[in-house]
Formats: structure tokens, C-alpha cells, sequence
């Protein structure tokens, strides 16, 4: 496994674990070279996302609902942003990424400026579950 160090070069933060989320299903967006699908950027999806993503093969509306946290792959997230740049979706198509719980993994597909520019403001670095209640952790800024 990759050092679990997110892409501001601190430890990796938990995204979620209601519902319990990652590659290795323990709450962290964590990866190694078994991850083909580099699942290593936390993001708060939206009922949009998960739409996008269904029309794009990949339906993961059985497990996840709109304010859900999931580790989603770096190169599905882009899709989205790009989609959104192009105008073919809304901004709401974007998820918001928890940039303490991104693995370092995904500056190789995406720039932190693209992170920084979709993150949600104020993040927490504890757990957030299925409704997006914080269960533990403090404010932090970026």
C-alpha cells in the first residue's frame, strides 16, 4: 500500500464510514496497484453525480445517496469536471471533494487547483456519514 498521505502532504483523513467507503472498505480513500480504478479522491456526492455516473456505466445509487461520502475514482470525478466546463452537466454534477481525506494518488489525474476550486469549504477532517453529520473532528481550513 501507497503511504496513506493526502495531497497537501499531511496523513490521510477519514472520508466516511457510514457508509464505510474505500478500497479496503476502512473509511479512507487508501490505494495500491490492485486499485485499477484508483479510488482515492473523497468527495461528497450529489443525486446529479450519481446520475452522471449511472449514465456513464457505473450505478452506484443502490449503496449511495445524495450527501453520502465516498472514495470515487480520480478519473470519474474528472469526467465530471470536465462535463461541467464543457456544459454538458450543472456544477451540481460536481461533487465536493474533502481534500484531507484525498490520497496524494490523485495528482497524478487531477491538479490540486481543480480540488481546491470543487471543495467543500470548511471541511472537517472527522467522519461524516450517510447524512452528512460530522461524528467527530474539528474545522480545519484549506
Amino acid at each position: 500500500m501507497e503511504p496513506s498521505i493526502n495531497v497537501l502532504g499531511q496523513p490521510l483523513q477519514p472520508c466516511s464510514t457510514q457508509p464505510l467507503t474505500g478500497f479496503y472498505r476502512d473509511g479512507y480513500c487508501n490505494t495500491s496497484p490492485a486499485d485499477a480504478g484508483s479510488h482515492v479522491l473523497a468527495a461528497q456526492v450529489t443525486d446529479d453525480f450519481l446520475k452522471f455516473s449511472a449514465s456513464r456505466g457505473n450505478d452506484l445509487r443502490p449503496i449511495l445517496k445524495d450527501g453520502c461520502r465516498w472514495c470515487l475514482c480520480a478519473s470519474r470525478w474528472f469526467e465530471s469536471v470536465k462535463a461541467f466546463r464543457d456544459g454538458q452537466v450543472g456544477r451540481e454534477s460536481v461533487p465536493n471533494v474533502i481534500i484531507p481525506a484525498t490520497h496524494q494518488t490523485a495528482l497524478k489525474t487531477v491538479s490540486i487547483d481543480d480540488l481546491r476550486e470543487f471543495s467543500l469549504d470548511n471541511t472537517s477532517s472527522g467522519v461524516t456519514g450517510v447524512n452528512g453529520g460530522h461524528s467527530s473532528g474539528s474545522k480545519s481550513e484549506l
